[in-house]
């Protein structure tokens, strides 16, 4: 379970459990016995006509503008929390899987061992009758060894054995890159073991986050009880999990501070951090997760294990017996009888995100299989849905975009010729990544059985967790992906200092080969950018082209840096997202400064792009000119129709802002919008303050 240190342009986790960041194209088709569609999912187009509100003035609104029939056109199907456009590609992408599955699934003698693993692991997840009928017989050795447990001396070991096999209780333990050695693969400690989102859910007052910690905590009373528990004895523990996971959180950072990398850096000998859980056999737990004993650690979150300590101390053994079955009943939930994963979506997915049905098994089954096989299944993605041009022309583009930032660094008025200088170094060591890994990655000690969904995905788990603390002490791998050739995401990696765009995003509409170049340097132009930025954003700029955590700024550049993203924390720190909740500004500056920063790149980078290749800006297709249809395809890429439940919890948690505000947040701080759309200094959209970082 490697904590990554990367930004991506979309929450992964999001798009694969319809979350903030979800888009779909239309109404889900009715289920066939098997489990598969009826209807094929569709792409939104590239350039989306059918979107544009001609009636609003994009001086004055621009998302209502380029987005303003979208939500009309896109109601929001039972299966999902919202619409835009990575939800509607994720679709058209999960149905693709779906089809290689199926047939992966058929079995055969003719299936290499990719395709047995692969058509196997969806066939037995797709299996709810035999899932039913085996109860809680696969889950009960895990079980019975908590229900073992009579003494605390034994936390560490059942630790390690139950968070290799994926569930998070207590802490995280993991691999990194040193911060300030990218050289190096270090372990990793840091703060978890919540079951709400994040610390601020058991902390906050008011009426709403009140009746979410109430529901929490009937949640967990119903998961104990369906396991086994009278309702008195689920509802007593379940209070005293509430109770346990909200002193946790108080002793845990906010997810605004876990974003700075100087805060969550803490190297220490192994020592060191053995002081501070005295009495706790920390080889045991290293053994049980097949960690390698490590000498050094960083403690992510020091402040964290002393407060971990003392609730161990003071609650009785049976909370903490409780606390284990109930994180390993939901993270097991979609393998357990249909009652467990029913349960577990009404409290995850209906009340904290307001989306009234579970997608369907087909979905949930292709996405758990490229979680857990990814680079086996998007190998024979790759092979039939990216095309080797597509890869070319990306290239082409991020040189493109990778030159507007050189240049637009030189031109920066506020930054020293000495900064200017190192800033330039480090871009021009950003790798580019694009569509798949060179090698792919070996599953062959991996067992997967057509019958076993549970156990499939527990030796799945274990097998990752195996690959990634094996990196502990071993050569860096420069080559290696963090997101699956499916994926409809990018991600820039500060120790890797690196961008990576993945199959999944690279077709219509972030990048149709159909189209002309200002729509798709609007739409996949502004990811490269977006990425791209985030190697200079309030988190990458802290670290040198080499992925190393330093200090390569004067402090005077330093402090004119801050002094424009403070900009940018006022300026989306005012927007309402929901309610009375406004986004953090702190927490999405970020994302918010590599939006800005990309769009500016991108368009630059058209302008250049279409100077060479003497287009006339000033022709008209579908009636805009290309300026027009390169900001109208960047703001599409944000249009939405979302469930209020589901912004609100992106709103409290996620380091991106609402899509409505990706869209306008950005628009107002670009240089060559008023002139594209005649639009005066002081309306709305080109007011007479603006940021820019860069």
């Amino acid at each position: 379970m490697k904590f990554v240190r990367k930004t991506g342009f979309v929450a992964t986790a999001a798009i694969i459990a319809a979350g903030s960041c979800a888009a779909f194209a239309q109404t889900p088709a009715p289920a066939l016995a098997t489990g598969q569609p009826t209807k094929a999912y569709l792409p939104i187009p590239a350039f989306d006509t059918s979107s544009i509100d001609t009636s609003a003035n994009p001086c004055d609104d621009f998302y209502k503008f380029a987005c303003g029939k979208f939500a009309a056109n896109h109601p929001i199907p039972p299966d999902q929390d919202g619409v835009d456009n990575f939800y509607a590609l994720f679709n058209v992408n999960t149905q693709r899987l779906n089809e290689i599955l199926t047939k992966a699934a058929e079995g055969g003698a003719s299936r290499s061992p990719e395709e047995q693993k692969i058509g196997d692991y969806y066939k037995a997840c797709m299996d709810t009758d035999a899932i039913n009928a085996k109860e809680l017989a696969p889950v009960q050795p895990l079980l019975d060894e908590i229900n073992a447990v009579t003494s605390k001396r034994e936390l560490p070991a059942l630790i390690g054995k139950l968070q290799r096999v994926g569930v998070d209780v207590f802490f995280g333990y993991g691999e990194q890159q040193d911060l300030k050695d990218a050289t190096k693969q270090i372990a990793l400690i840091q703060q978890d073991g919540l079951g709400l989102p994040e610390k601020d859910y058991y902390l906050r007052t008011g009426a709403k986050d009140e009746t979410i910690r109430q529901q929490y905590v009937a949640h967990v009373a119903k998961m104990l009880t369906l396991a086994g528990s009278t309702p008195e004895q689920a509802q007593k523990d379940a209070v005293a999990i509430m109770a346990f996971e909200t002193a946790l959180a108080n002793g845990s950072l906010s997810v605004t501070d876990m974003r700075d990398p100087e805060k969550t850096y803490h190297l220490q000998p192994i020592a060191t951090f053995e002081a501070s859980i005295p009495g706790v056999n920390f080889g045991a737990f290293e053994e049980a997760i097949h960690s390698p004993r490590v000498s050094e650690i960083n403690n992510a979150t020091p402040q964290f294990f002393p407060v971990l300590m003392e609730q161990i101390r003071s609650n009785d053994l049976e909370t903490l017996k409780a606390y284990m079955r109930y994180h390993l009943l939901t993270t097991v939930a979609g393998r357990l009888p249909s009652q467990f994963d029913q349960e577990n979506f009404d409290f995850y997915g209906r009340k904290l995100r307001g989306q009234p049905e579970q997608a369907p098994r087909w979905k949930r089954c292709s996405n758990s299989v490229d979680a857990a096989l990814g680079e086996a299944l998007g190998k024979v993605y790759v092979q039939h849905y990216f095309a080797g041009d597509s890869k070319a022309r990306m290239l082409q583009m991020v040189n493109d975009i990778e030159t507007a930032m050189s240049n637009d660094i030189e031109q920066l008025t506020w930054m020293s010729p000495e900064t200017k200088t190192r800033a330039k170094q480090k871009l021009h060591l950003v790798a580019n990544k694009i569509g798949y890994p060179e090698k792919w990655r070996d599953y062959t000690k991996l067992e997967v059985k057509p019958d076993d969904a549970l156990g499939n995905s527990l030796r799945a788990n274990s097998f990752e967790n195996d690959r990634q603390l094996n990196k502990i002490g071993k050569p860096v791998d420069l080559n290696e992906w963090q997101m699956t050739p499916p994926t409809v995401n990018a991600y820039y990696d500060p120790s890797m200092n690196n961008i990576n765009f993945p199959a999944g995003i690279l077709q219509p509409a972030f990048y149709d080969p159909k189209e002309d170049d200002a729509v798709n340097y609007g739409h996949i132009g502004a990811v490269i950018g977006h990425e791209l930025t985030h190697g200079f954003d309030d988190q990458g700029r802290k670290f040198d082209g080499k992925g190393n955590l330093t200090d390569w700024w004067t402090p005077e550049d330093a402090k004119n840096f801050e002094a424009r993203t403070d900009c940018l924390v006022n300026e989306y720190g005012g927007f309402t997202a929901v309610d009375d909740v406004k986004i953090n500004g702190k927490l999405t500056l970020g994302e918010n400064t590599a939006d800005n920063g990309g769009l500016v790149l991108a368009y630059m980078a058209y302008l250049e792009r279409a100077k060479k290749e003497g287009i006339d800006l000033e022709a008209k297709k579908d009636g805009y000119t290309s300026p027009q249809r390169f900001y109208i395809a960047f703001a599409q890429n944000w249009c939405e129709n979302s469930r209020p439940e589901s912004v609100r919890a992106q709103v409290l948690s996620d380091p991106h802002s609402p899509d409505h505000f990706r869209a306008n947040g950005a628009i107002v701080n670009q240089p060559g919008f008023a002139e594209a759309f005649g639009c005066k200094k002081g309306t709305p959209m080109v007011p007479v303050d603006s940021c820019r970082v860069w």
